[in-house]
């Protein structure tokens, strides 16, 4: 089944997404960017509220064309906690750039033997954004290590994945990763309707915030366990 990927504010909001049936918690910024980047200390609370039993992504920003910070950042996140290190292909604008950003995150974790999955994002409104094509990516990350390939939105502005990119492309793009061995997880604004579109094309994780928070403000809602159930339940609901 689909898992249900949440991105709580703080450790208190991240045991809510967990009593709600979140399958991964996700530790970000959400002030500082679609992928904000959270400060180490909020990943190691988190991790320590959620316990092992609950991976933990950490967003490292939605990244320059810097490999060195990149690799540093994914380097930190990892020692603090986390089991996914999420890289948002911001500021590359060719596919040997992006491939050398995530190559120097794959290689820094393996020489320090950490066992941190690397996810590689890139961002559906990627015209508005000045971005790659999102739908590039599995031919991006082809041999380099990554674990993890995710569709998101790179402008939080109310507008969602579908807004940008059609069912059947969306499905295109899941079926590329499995074929070569990658998971695939799709955000970027879901909620409602567009959250079932998502979970019908069965990805391995869909991510949320606005969706699980009471009030829906992205930047400072809290988490709701019951918001939480129901996506869980929807998740359920196109497992079959």
């Amino acid at each position: 089944m689909t898992k249900l990927l949440v991105s709580p504010t703080d450790e208190n909001d991240a045991a809510e997404a967990v009593a709600g049936g979140a399958d991964i918690i996700d530790v970000k910024d959400p002030t500082a960017g679609s992928l904000g980047a959270a400060v180490p200390e909020l990943i190691r609370r988190v991790k320590k509220a959620v316990g092992k039993s609950i991976p933990v992504s950490a967003a490292l920003g939605d990244v320059p064309n810097l490999p060195g910070t990149v690799a540093q950042a994914a380097l930190g996140a990892s020692i603090a906690g986390a089991d996914y290190v999420k890289v948002g292909l911001h500021g590359t604008r060719n596919h040997e750039d992006a491939r050398g950003i995530l190559g120097s995150v794959v290689q820094t974790l393996d020489e320090f033997n950490r066992e941190s999955i690397t996810v590689a994002a890139l961002y559906a409104d990627h015209n508005r954004a000045g971005t790659l094509d999102p739908l590039d990516l599995p031919s991006i990350v082809q041999g380099i290590g990554v674990g993890v390939v995710m569709l998101d939105t790179a402008i939080k502005d109310g507008r969602n994945l579908f807004d940008f990119l059609s069912d059947s492309e969306v499905s295109e793009f899941v079926l590329d990763s499995k074929n070569q061995d990658l998971e695939v997880a799709l955000a970027g604004s879901l909620n409602g309707e567009s959250f079932a579109r998502a979970a019908r094309l069965k990805p391995d994780i869909i991510g949320v915030r606005t969706a699980a928070l009471t009030d829906g403000d992205r930047n400072s809602g809290r988490v709701d366990s019951s918001l939480v159930a129901e996506l869980k339940g929807i998740l359920k609901h196109h497992s079959v």
